[in-house]
């Protein structure tokens, strides 16, 4: 499921401005969203704690869509080449070297947010 960012309302809050992307419900567990900004393509993913992630939608190593990769705990599998990233950091698990941007993403009354 995809979502466009520059057409979602903002919440704005002291920290930042956050745009409301979706119910939390709406990602599936162990599962994610893409969201399209200016950007480029953004994934958020949910795990089995219901804690949410956001990183960039491309793998450090040959650009794969991480949206299409399988969570599992803290981490997400490239799903082209096997590559593990952590979710909170966007940092490659060793062996592997790289990472990919992580931003801010938050879970207030249900509603998931990113922060723009």
């Amino acid at each position: 499921m995809t979502t466009e960012l520059e057409k979602l309302p903002v919440a704005t809050e002291a920290a930042g401005d956050w745009k409301t992307i979706c119910a939390l419900q709406d990602i599936p567990v162990l599962g994610a969203r893409v969201v399209h900004s200016a950007q480029g393509d953004i994934a958020v993913f949910r795990n089995a704690e219901d804690e949410v992630f956001a990183l960039q939608d491309r793998c450090a190593h040959k650009a794969g869509p991480l949206s299409q990769g399988i969570v599992h705990g803290r981490q997400v599998t490239c799903p082209l080449h096997g590559w593990k990233f952590e979710l909170a950091s966007g940092e490659a698990v060793a062996p592997d070297v790289g990472c990919t941007r992580a931003l801010d993403v938050t879970v207030a009354d249900g509603q998931v947010r990113l922060k723009v």
